[in-house]
């Protein structure tokens, strides 16, 4: 809209993008539906009133599932699907597989529960019990087990802090 010759955008359409970091380790047991609790610090990083919808999905790397806000998963998308000619047969095959398996989840108002599909779970090896995982701009979700032997000895990470200083 114009007035006076300037360029004004109604405060309904102005999208404002919240930068949401997740940060630290909290275990949640899986009932028989597969409804786990969405830890409560971590629902308490996310913006008041904002929009508590999640993508929960396979990481490509480690045996644990990505959770990402619903707004994170569309800047992500975005910049991957940039990135593709869906014209290329190869790009097209890639954009399938990226957009599968995945779940949109939301903590429901009550208990703050969330059901994460049998496939996903049992793609990471859950049996009974979770940990939340947070790492910055998403949550990781591992079978408790997997958490534990998933850490890396202190040099380990002293040669990794090391290899980022020479980038």
């Amino acid at each position: 809209m114009e007035q006076n010759g300037k360029l004004f955008v109604p405060l309904c359409q102005l999208r404002i993008r919240i930068m949401v970091t997740f940060i630290g380790e909290y275990s949640s047991k899986i009932d028989d539906k597969g409804r786990m609790v969405f830890p409560a610090p971590l629902k308490g990083m996310l913006p008041p009133g904002g929009d508590m919808r999640f993508v929960i999905k396979k990481s490509l790397f480690s045996p644990c599932l990505e959770m990402y806000t619903f707004e994170e998963w569309e800047r992500q998308s975005a910049e991957v699907k940039g990135k593709l000619n869906f014209f290329n047969k190869n790009d097209a095959m890639f954009w399938r597989e990226y957009m599968r398996d995945r779940d949109v989840v939301e903590p429901d108002s009550k208990l703050g529960r969330i059901t994460v599909s049998r496939r996903l779970l049992e793609a990471i090896g859950v049996n009974k019990e979770v940990v939340f995982s947070g790492n910055d701009f998403k949550i990781e979700i591992w079978a408790k087990e997997n958490f534990e032997q998933s850490r890396i000895s202190e040099e380990e990470y002293i040669a990794l802090a090391e290899t980022l200083s020479d980038k």
